[in-house]
C-alpha cells in the first residue's frame, strides 16, 4: 500500500484475500457427503490415546466450562461436527440457550459469563489461534488468576484436545449432526 505523500512504491506489500475459518475458497469447497476416513478404525492407538488425554483434561473441571471451551474452539476452527456435538451436550446438561448464542461474541456479552469463564474463553482463543499472536502474557496471567496451577494445566490440555478433535473432524470430513461417540471402540 502506498500513501499519497510517498512517491516510491513499496515492494513488501502483501495482498491477501480474507476468509474466515468457515469460508473456504470456491476451489476448496467440498461437495462429498461421506467422511473421508474413519480415524478411530484407521489409527486406533492414536484415537485411544487422544480419548485418554481428553478424559484426563476434563477430570475435575466444571462440565459447563468444558463445553464453553469446546464450543468456542470449534467456532474458531469452523468445525461444524464438533460444534453440533458440544452445543447438544451443553443443552443436555442444562446450559442456558442464551449463553450458547453468546459464546461467539462473548466479549460483547460479558454479562452472560463469569470472570473465570471469560478468562477461559480468552485463553481458548489465544491457544486456538496461537499462530497469529502466540499466547499473550496478559491472557495467560488472567487465566492464572482464576485457576489453580493443576486446574489451569487441565484447561490447557482440554484446549489442546478440542483443537485436535476439530482437526480430525475437519481433515476426515465428519458430517455435522452425526455423533459417532456411541459407536466408537
Amino acid at each position: 500500500m502506498t500513501h499519497a505523500t510517498n512517491t516510491t512504491p513499496t515492494t513488501h506489500t502483501k495482498q491477501t484475500t480474507a476468509t474466515t475459518p468457515t469460508q473456504a475458497a470456491p476451489s476448496q469447497a467440498r461437495t462429498a457427503q461421506a467422511p473421508r476416513l474413519d480415524f478411530a478404525k484407521a489409527a486406533p492407538k492414536a484415537f485411544k490415546a487422544l480419548i485418554g488425554l481428553d478424559a484426563a483434561a476434563r477430570d475435575g473441571l466444571d462440565p459447563a466450562l468444558v463445553e464453553l471451551i469446546q464450543i468456542r474452539a470449534s467456532l474458531l476452527n469452523g468445525c461444524a461436527y464438533c460444534l453440533h456435538m458440544h452445543t447438544s451436550d451443553a443443552r443436555a446438561a442444562g446450559e442456558d440457550e442464551a449463553r450458547l448464542h453468546m459464546i461467539g461474541v462473548w466479549r460483547e456479552a460479558r454479562n452472560f459469563f463469569t470472570d473465570k469463564e471469560q478468562a477461559a474463553l480468552a485463553l481458548t482463543e489465544a491457544v486456538t489461534l496461537v499462530a497469529e499472536d502466540g499466547v499473550p502474557d496478559g491472557v495467560y496471567a488472567r487465566a492464572a488468576e482464576h485457576f489453580e496451577e493443576a486446574e489451569l494445566a487441565r484447561v490447557l490440555a482440554l484446549i489442546f484436545t478440542i483443537n485436535t478433535w476439530n482437526r480430525i473432524a475437519l481433515s476426515t470430513a465428519k458430517i455435522a449432526g452425526e455423533d459417532e461417540r456411541e459407536s466408537t471402540p
